[in-house]
């Protein structure tokens, strides 16, 4: 499913995206970042950019203004976003270089979302749970309202609820129920 993804959108869709964000603003095309995988191993996550450059270093700054409960970072009307990156953001086109991650076993179609080794420090001992699995670009928190999810237990939950239930059945289905998700911005910030 990957490989076609990247077959079919690479030309069509992520060049462009590549172009346009390489026009609009300084920095790299792509943001690479580690996580956590599968039993905790460490990974670099590829993304397209939609922040400014030094968007981590700025993060100590706001984090007065989380909106997430628990170890994650969610902000609305993040200033380090960019103007370009607000639509990536929204429509969740800026996951598409992810589709390599699941070429390079690293991650899967489906699955928890990747933390990043920072979050899982701050994981109480039920939340490591969610790392039994290889983490995905789409999950049932994606599905269920993704930053309406304002609880990272209610997070934690829905991942282990997945890996609970884990069939090639639900995967289909929440891969299905991805696509109005991200087509009209459901839950997007």
């Amino acid at each position: 499913g990957s490989l076609l993804g990247l077959v079919v959108l690479g030309p069509l869709l992520m060049l462009p995206l590549a172009i346009i964000i390489k026009l609009t603003s300084p920095g790299p095309i792509l943001f690479r970042q580690r996580r956590s995988g599968l039993h905790g191993r460490l990974f670099t996550m590829y993304k397209f950019r939609s922040m400014v450059t030094n968007a981590e270093m700025l993060r100590a700054e706001l984090d007065a203004f989380n909106e997430q409960a628990g170890p994650v970072f969610k902000m609305k009307d993040d200033p380090r976003v960019t103007k370009v990156g607000r639509f990536l953001r929204l429509t969740s086109l800026n996951e598409l270089p992810q589709l390599w991650n699941v070429i390079r076993g690293e991650m899967s179609l489906v699955g928890p979302r990747p933390p990043i080794p920072s979050e899982v420090e701050h994981y109480d001992p039920w939340h490591r749970r969610r790392l039994s699995m290889k983490p995905g670009i789409t999950c049932l928190w994606q599905i269920s309202g993704r930053n309406n999810v304002t609880s990272f237990d209610r997070w934690v939950a829905l991942d282990l609820e997945y890996i609970d239930n884990w069939s090639p059945l639900l995967d289909l289905r929440i891969l299905l129920k991805t696509i109005p998700v991200v087509l009209f911005g459901w839950g997007a910030k």
